[in-house]
């Protein structure tokens, strides 16, 4: 395994992140077990979740993921061996989780203290804004929306929330995820000005059918230290060719859930095919050839990968020890100015 320090923390994380959004959902309490004995096995020693997984969110399901992974830290007698993320959820309508689910100092003290009590730990060591406060691009949303008016809760209370964290030592640093280049450069100038926790990490989607961060986030992670934990390497499988011609595997992921459409617009296919062409060519397995291009990025900390069995969760491990060549690099690079971010 490699491993990567977080820039402006003590975090050395994995270059493999094991995401665990299948927890509860696809994945048994002792599918979860075994995955994260088994990453752990392998030098993985960064866990990424969330208090609204597993995904596709449900009532009745969540929290689940945390609770599974709780359980295992409990167990396992891991918990000072990994280094464990999750999210509080912003503003959505999702009651079952709380009444007002604003970035607040109420709701994010509930948040960490319910995540906590599921996680069986006293600390967690990366806790993220799982999406902003305001309305912006994120989740595949372009074209911004222009909201009317401010919004209730701002930036700097969000911090300052976040704050009252760290001093309580409920968490020893923080993230921010599905964030924008805007929402980045103010919350590190927030911080600085009014001396408030500083964001040392964003988990944004990234993969060969989205390199939108690249646009404009790549420039902010070089020149600021804020490193990227990417999402999606394999865009909800796609990259690794199951879903090409229509195929609709039993059990899979965007078999089981229509709502998964982000990454099936005719360009994605297109370029999907193109990708699994050419590693086919180069005689590498199309999956880990994505996740090695996402792996190889000098501005990714650490790739979250998700696996709904042992054998997927192998073989994206092994993707750490593929090097794309120069010559495939180039290619990949054509590739992507051919079909330019087709599913952003």
């Amino acid at each position: 395994m490699k491993y990567h320090k977080l820039p402006h923390s003590s975090l050395e994380v994995s270059k493999i992140c094991l995401g665990t959004m299948t927890f509860g959902e696809q994945n048994s309490k002792q599918d979860a077990f075994d995955q994260l004995d088994y990453a752990v096995e392998r030098g993985v020693n960064f866990i990424d979740t969330a208090e609204m997984y597993p995904v596709p969110p449900k009532q009745k399901t969540q929290g689940l993921t945390e609770s599974y992974i709780g359980d295992w830290l409990s167990h396992s007698d891991k918990r000072q061996k990994v280094i464990v993320a999750t999210k509080v959820a912003g503003p959505r309508n999702v009651p079952y989780i709380r009444d007002n689910m604003s970035l607040d100092r109420r709701n994010i003290h509930q948040a960490i203290d319910d995540s906590l009590t599921r996680l069986k730990t006293d600390y967690i060591d990366l806790y993220q804004l799982h999406w902003p406060q305001r309305k912006t691009n994120c989740f595949g949303q372009l074209n911004y929306p222009y909201p009317e008016g401010n919004e209730e809760v701002t930036l700097i209370e969000t911090l300052e929330a976040l704050n009252e964290l760290i001093k309580a030592g409920k968490i020893r640093y923080i993230g921010v995820s599905n964030e924008t280049p805007w929402g980045v450069m103010t919350l590190l100038k927030l911080a600085e000005k009014h001396d408030l926790p500083r964001i040392v990490s964003i988990q944004n989607p990234y993969n060969l059918l989205n390199r939108s961060f690249e646009v404009g986030l790549s420039e902010i992670s070089h020149h600021e230290g804020v490193d990227l934990l990417a999402y999606s390497p394999l865009a909800f499988g796609c990259l690794s060719g199951k879903y090409l011609n229509g195929q609709k595997p039993a059990g899979a992921r965007c078999s089981l859930f229509e709502r998964f459409v982000r990454y099936f617009t005719p360009q994605g296919i297109e370029a999907t095919q193109a990708y699994v062409d050419l590693a086919h060519k180069h005689d590498l397995d199309p999956a880990q050839m994505a996740l090695a291009f996402v792996n190889q990025r000098p501005f990714v900390a650490s790739n979250i990968i998700g696996a709904t069995n042992l054998t997927q969760l192998k073989s994206n491990i092994d993707s750490i020890d593929v090097t794309l060549s120069n010559e495939l690099l180039e290619e990949l690079q054509l590739i992507g100015a051919q079909y330019s971010n087709p599913c952003p």
